[in-house]
């Protein structure tokens, strides 16, 4: 081997880092004891960025392109150096490659539960996951803070500090929102976007890191108040109660026509108990409001008795609370099944008659 060619194994032409995985950050450039000649080509490809380091001092900075090094591209390192007539001897310095491109899907979740106020179901505990995005934005705050003098830095090696942040920006947003826990499912993406601009500024600052997305997936509660949850949801699909419980007993009703027994006797007891008292109830303190004709003056109508019936109806009284029409109520009283005194040509009936009347 000659001296040119020895000479020429101990300098470094072309500098570059062909990268061909996911989970790099940072990488530093081996130049094996290697020095740095005059008019070395320097490649950084697109999401990359290159820093120069001097004996521990941040130098030139360079972005995606390709760099012929010579004095113009390298001013902070000629200053470092103090080549006082440009860059002409070969030089060493450390050469860190930064991965600038979005690191997505990287998966966050809260250890422990959040507690926080609901305004429906008083202290509860609340635990989320979800993911998010995020780029080296300042190098050299990510390569001083973070990275250090790794020669490879891998995003596992950072996961869980980013993780243990992002949570605990989280928890406060969460828990100082008062967002019932309701509510909160409908408002993932209201709270992700809430917090960048809360979480961004810490983590430029701190590490040199941006987030380019924070995404809640789910907000989960305790066994004890899903089921409260539940049973909300449940009452709101039933809707009336009382509607409810008739078609329950109709149903009831007929599964005991067509297969007998005393389930069938029990819920034809159950629903002749819910008329008779869904009809006094309809009935109390309802008074004929109807105009008898000229020249009959029937007598007035006292006042309802205890027992929620009036002591004197009117056909439309007791057709009402029977849940028939007036007609039917006059043909009961034409043919003497419902007993009733007739003045002029208006119709009086009294409690007894009327309860005798529901016996029969």
């Amino acid at each position: 081997m000659g001296l040119m060619d020895y000479l020429k194994t101990q300098f470094l032409e072309i500098i570059q880092w062909e990268d061909d995985s996911r989970d790099t950050i940072s990488w530093r450039f081996p130049d094996d004891d290697k020095e740095i000649k005059r008019g070395a080509q320097l490649i950084v490809r697109e999401s990359q960025t290159c820093q120069f380091v001097y004996l521990g001092q941040y130098g030139d900075t360079f972005g995606p392109g390709k760099h012929t090094l010579v004095t113009e591209n390298i001013p902070i390192l000629s200053t470092l150096k103090g080549w006082k007539y440009g860059f002409e001897s070969p030089f060493k310095a450390d050469v860190y490659f930064v991965n600038t491109r979005l690191f997505t899907g990287n998966k966050w979740g809260t250890s422990n539960p959040i507690m926080m106020r609901d305004p429906d179901f008083g202290i509860v505990r609340a635990r989320a996951f979800g993911t998010y995005d995020f780029r080296v934005a300042d190098v050299k705050t990510f390569l001083r803070e973070v990275a250090g003098t790794d020669h490879h830095f891998r995003l596992d090696e950072f996961a869980d500090t980013m993780r243990s942040r992002l949570v605990s920006a989280f928890t406060d947003a969460l828990a100082s929102s008062k967002v019932p826990v309701l509510d909160v499912a409908t408002r993932y993406a209201e709270l992700g976007e809430a917090l960048l601009p809360v979480l961004n500024p810490t983590l430029l600052q701190k590490y040199g890191l941006e987030l380019g997305s924070f995404i809640v997936e789910n907000v989960s509660l305790p066994p004890e108040v899903e089921q409260a949850i539940d049973k909300r949801s449940s009452m709101a699909a039933i809707g009336n109660l009382n509607d409810y419980v008739k078609l329950q007993m109709a149903e009831g009703l007929a599964k005991g026509e067509a297969g007998g027994g005393v389930g069938g006797q029990m819920t034809q007891f159950a629903m002749g108990i819910a008329m008779a008292q869904q009809m006094a109830q309809q009935a109390g303190g309802i008074l004929n409001q109807s105009t008898p004709p000229a020249g009959a003056v029937p007598p007035p109508l006292p006042a309802a008795s205890p027992g929620g019936l009036p002591e004197l109806m009117t056909p439309a009284d007791a057709a009402k609370a029977l849940g028939v029409t007036e007609a039917d109520v006059l043909e009961a009283l034409g043919d003497g099944s419902l007993k009733g005194k007739k003045i002029g040509s208006a119709w009086r009936i009294t409690k007894s008659a009327f309860e005798e009347f529901l016996k029969h």
